[in-house]
Protein backbone atom coordinates (compact mmCIF):
# COMPACT_ATOMS: atom_id res chain seq x y z
CA UNK A 1 0.00 0.00 0.00
CA UNK A 2 2.85 2.38 0.88
CA UNK A 3 4.65 1.61 -2.38
CA UNK A 4 1.43 2.20 -4.33
CA UNK A 5 0.94 5.56 -2.62
CA UNK A 6 4.51 6.60 -3.32
CA UNK A 7 4.13 5.64 -6.97
CA UNK A 8 0.90 7.63 -7.23
CA UNK A 9 2.60 10.68 -5.68
CA UNK A 10 5.51 10.37 -8.10
CA UNK A 11 3.19 10.11 -11.09
CA UNK A 12 1.10 13.07 -9.91
CA UNK A 13 4.15 15.31 -9.44
CA UNK A 14 5.97 14.25 -12.64
CA UNK A 15 3.11 13.46 -15.01
CA UNK A 16 -0.52 12.71 -14.02
CA UNK A 17 -2.26 10.13 -11.88
CA UNK A 18 -5.82 8.85 -12.53
CA UNK A 19 -8.62 10.03 -10.29
CA UNK A 20 -11.40 7.65 -9.25
CA UNK A 21 -13.46 8.67 -12.27
CA UNK A 22 -10.43 8.08 -14.49
CA UNK A 23 -9.97 4.56 -13.18
CA UNK A 24 -13.69 3.96 -13.66
CA UNK A 25 -13.74 5.22 -17.24
CA UNK A 26 -10.60 3.24 -18.05
CA UNK A 27 -12.12 0.05 -16.66
CA UNK A 28 -15.35 0.55 -18.61
CA UNK A 29 -13.42 1.26 -21.84
CA UNK A 30 -11.36 -1.91 -21.43
CA UNK A 31 -14.51 -3.89 -20.66
CA UNK A 32 -16.20 -2.66 -23.86
CA UNK A 33 -13.05 -3.39 -25.87
CA UNK A 34 -12.89 -6.97 -24.57
CA UNK A 35 -16.60 -7.40 -25.26
CA UNK A 36 -16.05 -6.09 -28.79
CA UNK A 37 -13.27 -8.61 -29.47
CA UNK A 38 -15.58 -11.43 -28.39
CA UNK A 39 -18.70 -10.31 -30.27
CA UNK A 40 -17.03 -8.45 -33.15
CA UNK A 41 -19.66 -5.70 -32.67
CA UNK A 42 -18.55 -2.44 -34.22
CA UNK A 43 -20.48 -0.19 -31.87
CA UNK A 44 -18.60 -1.69 -28.91
CA UNK A 45 -15.32 -0.76 -30.59
CA UNK A 46 -16.62 2.78 -31.04
CA UNK A 47 -17.60 3.13 -27.36
CA UNK A 48 -14.27 1.77 -26.13
CA UNK A 49 -12.39 4.00 -28.58
CA UNK A 50 -14.23 7.11 -27.42
CA UNK A 51 -13.49 6.27 -23.80
CA UNK A 52 -9.78 5.74 -24.46
CA UNK A 53 -9.62 8.96 -26.51
CA UNK A 54 -11.19 10.91 -23.64
CA UNK A 55 -8.60 9.43 -21.27
CA UNK A 56 -5.74 10.42 -23.58
CA UNK A 57 -6.96 14.01 -23.90
CA UNK A 58 -7.74 14.25 -20.17
CA UNK A 59 -4.17 13.16 -19.35
CA UNK A 60 -2.73 16.12 -21.30
CA UNK A 61 -5.00 19.00 -20.32
CA UNK A 62 -4.32 19.18 -16.53
CA UNK A 63 -0.61 19.80 -17.05
CA UNK A 64 -1.36 22.55 -19.57
CA UNK A 65 -3.72 24.13 -17.06
CA UNK A 66 -0.78 24.69 -14.71
CA UNK A 67 1.41 26.39 -17.32
CA UNK A 68 1.96 30.17 -17.18
CA UNK A 69 1.04 30.39 -13.51
CA UNK A 70 3.47 32.32 -11.31
CA UNK A 71 3.37 32.62 -7.53
CA UNK A 72 4.65 35.33 -5.23
CA UNK A 73 4.60 35.85 -1.49
CA UNK A 74 4.22 39.02 0.52
CA UNK A 75 6.47 39.56 3.57
CA UNK A 76 5.04 38.08 6.76
CA UNK A 77 4.85 40.50 9.66
CA UNK A 78 6.28 39.16 12.94
CA UNK A 79 3.84 38.19 15.67
CA UNK A 80 4.08 37.01 19.26
CA UNK A 81 3.52 33.41 20.28
CA UNK A 82 -0.20 32.71 20.48
CA UNK A 83 -1.15 35.25 17.81
CA UNK A 84 -2.12 34.53 14.21
CA UNK A 85 0.34 34.68 11.35
CA UNK A 86 -1.08 36.31 8.23
CA UNK A 87 0.26 34.64 5.09
CA UNK A 88 -0.42 36.09 1.64
CA UNK A 89 0.19 34.30 -1.67
CA UNK A 90 -0.47 35.84 -5.08
CA UNK A 91 -1.20 33.48 -8.01
CA UNK A 92 -0.86 35.26 -11.36
CA UNK A 93 -2.21 33.98 -14.67
CA UNK A 94 0.12 35.20 -17.40
CA UNK A 95 -1.59 33.32 -20.23
CA UNK A 96 -4.40 34.30 -22.58
CA UNK A 97 -6.74 31.60 -21.29
CA UNK A 98 -8.74 31.04 -18.14
CA UNK A 99 -7.24 28.88 -15.42
CA UNK A 100 -10.00 26.97 -13.68
CA UNK A 101 -10.49 24.54 -10.80
CA UNK A 102 -7.11 24.94 -9.13
CA UNK A 103 -5.99 23.77 -5.72
CA UNK A 104 -3.08 25.49 -3.96
CA UNK A 105 -1.21 23.92 -1.03
CA UNK A 106 1.28 25.78 1.15
CA UNK A 107 3.59 23.27 2.85
CA UNK A 108 4.14 24.82 6.28
CA UNK A 109 6.80 23.57 8.70
CA UNK A 110 5.37 20.74 10.78
CA UNK A 111 5.88 22.79 13.95
CA UNK A 112 3.41 25.38 12.66
CA UNK A 113 0.78 22.91 11.54
CA UNK A 114 -0.67 21.02 8.60
CA UNK A 115 -0.37 22.35 5.03
CA UNK A 116 -2.77 25.17 4.21
CA UNK A 117 -5.06 24.42 1.28
CA UNK A 118 -7.37 26.56 -0.83
CA UNK A 119 -9.44 26.02 -3.98
CA UNK A 120 -9.70 28.56 -6.81
CA UNK A 121 -12.59 28.34 -9.23
CA UNK A 122 -11.23 30.65 -11.92
CA UNK A 123 -8.40 33.06 -12.68
CA UNK A 124 -9.07 35.26 -15.70
CA UNK A 125 -6.33 35.89 -18.30
CA UNK A 126 -3.66 38.41 -17.32
CA UNK A 127 -5.06 38.73 -13.80
CA UNK A 128 -4.06 37.46 -10.38
CA UNK A 129 -5.73 35.85 -7.40
CA UNK A 130 -4.77 36.87 -3.86
CA UNK A 131 -4.92 34.12 -1.26
CA UNK A 132 -4.72 35.31 2.35
CA UNK A 133 -4.97 32.93 5.28
CA UNK A 134 -4.08 32.94 8.95
CA UNK A 135 -2.10 30.33 10.84
CA UNK A 136 -2.16 29.95 14.66
CA UNK A 137 1.18 29.97 16.45
CA UNK A 138 2.03 28.18 19.66
CA UNK A 139 5.81 28.31 19.97
CA UNK A 140 8.28 31.09 19.32
CA UNK A 141 10.84 30.65 16.59
CA UNK A 142 12.08 31.66 13.16
CA UNK A 143 10.28 29.54 10.57
CA UNK A 144 11.35 29.21 6.95
CA UNK A 145 9.59 27.34 4.17
CA UNK A 146 9.45 27.55 0.41
CA UNK A 147 7.27 24.92 -1.28
CA UNK A 148 3.88 25.59 -2.84
CA UNK A 149 1.91 22.93 -4.71
CA UNK A 150 -0.39 23.71 -7.65
CA UNK A 151 -2.85 20.87 -8.24
CA UNK A 152 -5.70 20.41 -10.69
CA UNK A 153 -7.86 17.76 -12.37
CA UNK A 154 -9.42 20.21 -14.83
CA UNK A 155 -11.26 20.16 -17.07
CA UNK A 156 -12.91 16.74 -16.73
CA UNK A 157 -11.68 15.50 -13.37
CA UNK A 158 -10.21 12.27 -14.77
CA UNK A 159 -6.52 12.86 -13.91
CA UNK A 160 -4.75 14.76 -11.15
CA UNK A 161 -1.64 16.79 -11.92
CA UNK A 162 0.55 18.51 -9.33
CA UNK A 163 3.51 20.79 -9.81
CA UNK A 164 5.71 22.40 -7.16
CA UNK A 165 6.82 26.01 -7.02
CA UNK A 166 9.67 27.26 -4.86
CA UNK A 167 8.88 30.62 -3.26
CA UNK A 168 10.90 31.24 -0.12
CA UNK A 169 9.45 32.98 2.91
CA UNK A 170 10.21 33.48 6.58
CA UNK A 171 8.01 34.04 9.62
CA UNK A 172 9.28 35.29 12.98
CA UNK A 173 7.29 34.41 16.08
CA UNK A 174 8.42 36.45 19.06
CA UNK A 175 8.35 35.03 22.59
CA UNK A 176 5.54 36.04 24.91
CA UNK A 177 6.18 39.23 26.90
CA UNK A 178 4.63 39.09 30.36
CA UNK A 179 3.04 42.38 31.55
CA UNK A 180 5.06 42.94 34.71
CA UNK A 181 3.79 45.65 37.05
CA UNK A 182 6.93 45.40 39.19
CA UNK A 183 10.17 43.46 39.19
CA UNK A 184 12.27 43.64 42.38
CA UNK A 185 15.11 41.88 40.56
CA UNK A 186 15.56 45.01 38.42
CA UNK A 187 14.19 47.63 40.83
CA UNK A 188 16.62 46.73 43.62
CA UNK A 189 19.63 46.20 41.40
CA UNK A 190 20.39 49.88 40.84
CA UNK A 191 19.36 50.72 44.40
CA UNK A 192 21.89 48.31 45.88
CA UNK A 193 24.77 49.51 43.72
CA UNK A 194 23.87 53.20 44.12
CA UNK A 195 24.23 53.75 40.39
CA UNK A 196 20.70 54.67 39.41
CA UNK A 197 20.04 56.49 36.19
CA UNK A 198 18.74 60.06 36.19
CA UNK A 199 15.43 60.36 34.40
CA UNK A 200 13.92 63.16 32.38
CA UNK A 201 11.91 64.16 35.45
CA UNK A 202 15.09 65.09 37.28
CA UNK A 203 16.14 67.28 34.40
CA UNK A 204 12.71 68.86 34.25
CA UNK A 205 12.94 69.74 37.97
CA UNK A 206 16.34 71.37 37.55
CA UNK A 207 16.74 75.12 37.14
CA UNK A 208 20.45 75.08 36.28
CA UNK A 209 22.46 73.04 33.87
CA UNK A 210 23.91 72.97 30.39
CA UNK A 211 21.43 74.43 27.89
CA UNK A 212 21.08 72.19 24.86
CA UNK A 213 18.80 74.42 22.75
CA UNK A 214 16.08 77.06 22.84
CA UNK A 215 12.60 76.47 21.50
CA UNK A 216 9.29 78.37 21.44
CA UNK A 217 7.15 78.21 24.56
CA UNK A 218 4.45 75.53 24.63
CA UNK A 219 1.43 75.47 26.89
CA UNK A 220 2.34 73.76 30.16
CA UNK A 221 6.08 74.50 30.10
CA UNK A 222 7.45 75.60 33.53
CA UNK A 223 8.13 79.33 33.64
CA UNK A 224 11.51 78.69 35.32
CA UNK A 225 12.77 77.38 31.96
CA UNK A 226 11.93 80.63 30.13
CA UNK A 227 15.06 82.36 28.83
CA UNK A 228 14.00 85.96 29.35
CA UNK A 229 16.85 87.67 27.54
CA UNK A 230 16.31 85.71 24.34
CA UNK A 231 12.53 86.06 24.67
CA UNK A 232 12.86 89.85 24.83
CA UNK A 233 15.05 89.82 21.74
CA UNK A 234 12.61 87.76 19.61
CA UNK A 235 9.43 89.20 21.07
CA UNK A 236 8.08 85.76 22.07
CA UNK A 237 8.75 83.38 24.91
CA UNK A 238 11.68 81.01 24.39
CA UNK A 239 12.24 77.98 26.66
CA UNK A 240 15.54 76.33 27.52
CA UNK A 241 16.05 72.58 26.95
CA UNK A 242 18.65 71.15 29.31
CA UNK A 243 20.97 68.24 28.73
CA UNK A 244 19.89 65.04 30.46
CA UNK A 245 22.75 63.41 32.33
CA UNK A 246 22.63 59.67 32.94
CA UNK A 247 24.82 57.44 35.01
CA UNK A 248 27.28 55.03 33.46
CA UNK A 249 25.42 51.88 34.46
CA UNK A 250 23.29 49.98 32.01
CA UNK A 251 21.24 46.88 32.57
CA UNK A 252 22.40 43.74 30.73
CA UNK A 253 20.16 40.67 30.59
CA UNK A 254 22.13 37.52 29.75
CA UNK A 255 20.62 34.19 28.68
CA UNK A 256 22.71 31.06 29.17
CA UNK A 257 21.90 29.71 25.71
CA UNK A 258 25.24 27.95 25.20
CA UNK A 259 24.45 25.41 27.90
CA UNK A 260 22.36 22.35 27.11
CA UNK A 261 19.27 22.76 29.27
CA UNK A 262 17.76 19.65 30.78
CA UNK A 263 14.14 18.79 30.16
CA UNK A 264 11.78 17.16 32.60
CA UNK A 265 9.72 15.75 29.70
CA UNK A 266 10.64 14.09 26.43
CA UNK A 267 14.11 14.73 25.10
CA UNK A 268 12.62 15.33 21.66
CA UNK A 269 10.76 18.42 22.86
CA UNK A 270 12.46 21.78 23.52
CA UNK A 271 13.31 22.16 27.24
CA UNK A 272 10.38 23.79 28.98
CA UNK A 273 12.71 25.61 31.37
CA UNK A 274 14.59 27.18 28.45
CA UNK A 275 11.34 28.38 26.90
CA UNK A 276 10.42 29.96 30.24
CA UNK A 277 13.85 31.58 30.39
CA UNK A 278 13.34 33.13 26.96
CA UNK A 279 9.95 34.50 28.07
CA UNK A 280 11.54 35.85 31.26
CA UNK A 281 14.36 37.53 29.30
CA UNK A 282 11.87 39.23 26.97
CA UNK A 283 9.68 40.32 29.89
CA UNK A 284 12.60 41.75 31.87
CA UNK A 285 13.92 43.53 28.80
CA UNK A 286 10.69 45.37 28.09
CA UNK A 287 10.02 46.05 31.75
CA UNK A 288 13.37 47.85 31.87
CA UNK A 289 12.54 49.69 28.64
CA UNK A 290 9.24 50.91 30.10
CA UNK A 291 11.17 52.26 33.07
CA UNK A 292 13.37 54.24 30.64
CA UNK A 293 16.46 52.27 31.52
CA UNK A 294 19.36 51.62 29.18
CA UNK A 295 19.07 47.86 28.64
CA UNK A 296 20.85 45.36 26.42
CA UNK A 297 20.48 41.65 25.76
CA UNK A 298 23.24 39.02 25.59
CA UNK A 299 23.02 35.50 24.17
CA UNK A 300 25.78 33.10 23.26
CA UNK A 301 24.85 33.26 19.59
CA UNK A 302 24.55 37.02 19.14
CA UNK A 303 26.49 38.78 21.89
CA UNK A 304 25.27 42.16 23.11
CA UNK A 305 22.23 43.58 21.36
CA UNK A 306 20.29 46.79 21.83
CA UNK A 307 16.94 47.69 20.32
CA UNK A 308 13.52 46.14 20.71
CA UNK A 309 13.33 44.45 17.32
CA UNK A 310 16.86 43.07 17.47
CA UNK A 311 16.31 41.67 20.95
CA UNK A 312 13.01 40.04 20.01
CA UNK A 313 14.47 38.48 16.87
CA UNK A 314 17.44 37.12 18.83
CA UNK A 315 15.15 35.60 21.46
CA UNK A 316 12.94 34.11 18.76
CA UNK A 317 15.89 32.41 17.06
CA UNK A 318 17.90 31.26 20.10
CA UNK A 319 17.90 27.66 21.28
CA UNK A 320 19.42 25.54 24.00
CA UNK A 321 23.01 24.52 23.30
CA UNK A 322 23.59 26.97 20.45
CA UNK A 323 27.21 27.52 19.28
CA UNK A 324 29.12 30.28 21.05
CA UNK A 325 29.74 33.11 18.60
CA UNK A 326 29.81 35.95 21.13
CA UNK A 327 32.56 37.21 23.35
CA UNK A 328 32.65 36.31 27.03
CA UNK A 329 30.11 37.69 29.48
CA UNK A 330 30.36 41.41 30.27
CA UNK A 331 32.26 42.26 33.42
CA UNK A 332 29.63 44.72 34.69
CA UNK A 333 26.68 43.72 36.94
CA UNK A 334 24.13 41.75 34.94
CA UNK A 335 21.06 39.54 35.23
CA UNK A 336 21.94 35.90 34.49
CA UNK A 337 19.26 33.40 33.40
CA UNK A 338 20.53 29.84 33.69
CA UNK A 339 19.90 26.26 34.71
CA UNK A 340 23.47 25.72 35.90
CA UNK A 341 24.02 26.55 39.61
CA UNK A 342 27.80 26.36 39.21
CA UNK A 343 27.79 29.35 36.85
CA UNK A 344 26.41 31.65 39.57
CA UNK A 345 29.82 31.83 41.24
CA UNK A 346 31.40 33.34 38.11
CA UNK A 347 29.12 36.39 37.89
CA UNK A 348 30.48 39.91 38.37
CA UNK A 349 29.81 41.52 41.79
CA UNK A 350 26.38 43.07 42.10
CA UNK A 351 24.80 40.75 39.55
CA UNK A 352 21.41 39.08 39.86
CA UNK A 353 20.33 35.66 38.65
CA UNK A 354 17.29 33.54 37.85
CA UNK A 355 17.77 29.80 38.26
CA UNK A 356 15.67 26.97 36.83
CA UNK A 357 15.96 23.51 38.41
CA UNK A 358 15.26 21.26 35.42
CA UNK A 359 14.60 17.64 36.32
CA UNK A 360 16.71 17.72 39.50
CA UNK A 361 15.29 16.89 42.89
CA UNK A 362 14.80 19.81 45.30
CA UNK A 363 17.55 18.50 47.60
CA UNK A 364 20.01 18.23 44.73
CA UNK A 365 19.62 21.74 43.33
CA UNK A 366 19.50 23.31 46.80
CA UNK A 367 22.86 21.78 47.72
CA UNK A 368 24.41 22.75 44.37
CA UNK A 369 23.10 26.31 44.63
CA UNK A 370 24.41 26.79 48.17
CA UNK A 371 27.83 25.39 47.31
CA UNK A 372 28.07 27.62 44.23
CA UNK A 373 27.40 30.77 46.30
CA UNK A 374 29.67 30.09 49.24
CA UNK A 375 32.44 32.34 47.98
CA UNK A 376 30.36 35.20 46.57
CA UNK A 377 27.38 37.16 47.80
CA UNK A 378 24.62 37.11 45.22
CA UNK A 379 20.90 37.60 44.98
CA UNK A 380 18.45 35.87 42.71
CA UNK A 381 15.29 33.85 42.18
CA UNK A 382 14.89 30.08 42.09
CA UNK A 383 11.96 29.35 39.77
CA UNK A 384 9.45 26.89 41.16
CA UNK A 385 7.73 24.89 38.41
CA UNK A 386 4.40 24.69 40.24
CA UNK A 387 4.01 28.49 40.36
CA UNK A 388 3.31 30.98 37.58
CA UNK A 389 6.38 32.61 36.11
CA UNK A 390 4.84 36.08 36.07
CA UNK A 391 4.07 35.99 39.79
CA UNK A 392 7.57 34.80 40.66
CA UNK A 393 9.20 37.60 38.66
CA UNK A 394 7.10 40.15 40.56
CA UNK A 395 7.69 38.81 44.09
CA UNK A 396 10.27 40.05 46.54
CA UNK A 397 13.72 38.53 46.28
CA UNK A 398 14.02 35.68 48.75
CA UNK A 399 16.85 33.45 47.55
CA UNK A 400 20.12 34.86 48.83
CA UNK A 401 23.50 33.32 49.10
Amino acid sequence: MKITRQMADWLESHWVTPAYSGWLLGGVSIFFFMAATNTMAGWLYVISGIGLALLAIAAILPERMLHDLSLQRSPIHPVSAGDLLTVEVVIENGSKHNKTLLQVQDLLPHVLGQPAVTSIERIAPQTSHRWIYTQPTVRRGVYRWQTLHLRTAAPWGLFWCRRSRTVKTMAIVYPTVLPLTQCPLIDEMGRDTSLQLNSDRRAQAATEGLTRSLRPYRWGDPTRFVHWRTSARYGELRVRELEVFTGGQELIICLDSAAVWRSATSLADPPEDFEQAVIAAASLYFYACHRSMSVRLWTAGTGLLQGNQGALEALAATYSGEPIRAESLPTVPLIWLTQNPASLNTLPPGSRWILWTGNQSPEQWQSETKSALLTRSSVGIVIKPEQELQLQLQTRLGARG
